[in-house]
């Protein structure tokens, strides 16, 4: 019984199905001290892709045998001390091996929750809903293809309120986390990732409502990152008369450059989908205290066939110069997206409903490790070439 053809992922393993798990296990789980614990982060990964409906720690537990295994698998995610980080870096360094991914994607999920008392929950303010929505926000950061997108490293967005006094201790949050803006979290998901050993360095795609997309760029640019941002429509921008000495550097938001300059549209036929783009060399409207306006970005619009306005803008830099390429990139936030409904969701990456920060990480790693035997089981391994043919 192939994993991929389970519903909701499945129901039992095979004994191809357990042995594939094993081989995962033996290569994710290294990093645990104990065999029990080793055996515990199996067997957990196995109820996530077995346990039907929500994948509450009540529901894992009841896949397994003993009276006990509800109180077991509570101390295992909640309170046992194993770090979640080597986890994470181990199911990377796989992801890649595996997968052939082609991009990083960082994507920010809300996990609407009834009530105030999820690790995490708080009020938030979704631009592109114009709402506000209570529950978390997690930034996710995901190895991605074409055939495939694999979540393998997660932030938790926490207010003030979550990091003083009794609230803190409760939730067993570490001295060093401090409360983050949305752009501090995003940058901090881009440095983690970046700096992951074994892993190989490839674009940044980052798709993610309401962060300061030229201060981001900045930073990626600084860290020699390859990167496509997307940014607001509204955002002020200027022609970067260095590349482009006969416009004018009048300032601009994103959507009116990428619009007027007709003379720079280009006809894309990458043989996949036709289409009309248009890149223009920009900078920030007013230089920052760090100095310059941000050069060495380029704006890049996009019209599919028979659309009169473009769709999302993005800014890229860092070396990425092929507008294939750029349009190819932002592409990949969609395979996240259907990827996240498919898989992500249906092995409880949303269903952590504890107030502890510890549980909680333990909980996405392990439905990450879950996430990535699906996907490892329906998408055929690729070579890897696609992305450089469109260099």
């Amino acid at each position: 019984m192939r994993l991929s053809l389970l519903k909701p992922v499945c129901t039992h393993l095979d004994s191809s199905c357990e042995s594939q798990l094993e081989e995962l296990g033996a290569h994710l789980f290294g990093s645990l001290q104990r065999s029990g614990q080793r055996l515990k982060a199996e067997r957990y990964v196995r109820g996530l892709l077995t346990a039907p409906g929500r994948k509450t720690l009540r529901n894992i537990a009841a896949q397994f045998e003993g009276g006990a295994a509800q109180q077991s698998v509570h101390h295992f995610i909640s309170e046992s001390p194993w770090e979640w980080t080597p986890v994470r870096h181990a199911l990377a360094r796989y992801a890649q091996r595996h997968l052939a991914p082609e991009a990083w994607v960082v994507r920010s999920t809300m996990i609407p929750k009834v009530g105030s008392h999820s690790i995490g929950v708080d009020q938030h303010f979704l631009p592109h809903m114009g709402q506000t929505v209570t529950g978390q926000q997690a930034i996710g950061t995901w190895l991605v293809s074409a055939r495939t997108a694999v979540p393998v490293d997660w932030r938790l967005r926490l207010s003030g309120r979550w990091l003083s006094g009794p609230l803190r201790q409760r939730a067993g949050i570490p001295a060093g986390v401090t409360a983050d803006t949305l752009d501090e979290c995003v940058r901090e998901a881009v440095d983690a990732v970046t700096a992951i050993p074994g892993v190989q360095r490839g674009p940044v795609v980052v798709d993610v409502d309401g962060v300061d997309a030229v201060a981001l760029a900045r930073h990626l640019a600084s860290a020699g990152v390859p990167f496509v941002v997307r940014v607001d429509p509204q955002q002020q921008l200027r022609i970067d008369r260095s590349e482009l000495p006969k416009y004018g550097d009048r300032v601009r938001t994103a959507a009116e450059l990428a619009s007027s300059l007709v003379s720079l549209r280009q006809q894309i036929n990458s043989g996949e989908r036709p289409t009309t783009a248009v890149a223009v060399p920009v900078t920030a409207a007013a230089p920052t205290a760090a100095g310059g306006g941000g050069g060495g970005m380029t704006l890049v619009g996009e019209w599919p066939k028979a659309v009169s306005r473009p769709g999302k803008l993005w800014l890229v830099g860092g070396g990425v110069q092929s507008l294939p390429l750029v349009l190819w990139l932002t592409v990949l936030p969609l395979v996240v997206a259907r990827d996240f409904n498919a898989i992500a969701d249906k092995v409880g990456i949303r269903d952590f409903a504890g107030r502890s920060f510890p549980g909680w990480h333990r909980h996405v790693t392990l439905a990450s490790a879950a996430h990535l035997a699906v996907a490892l089981d329906s998408a055929p391994v690729l070579s890897g070439a696609s992305l450089a043919a469109r260099k």
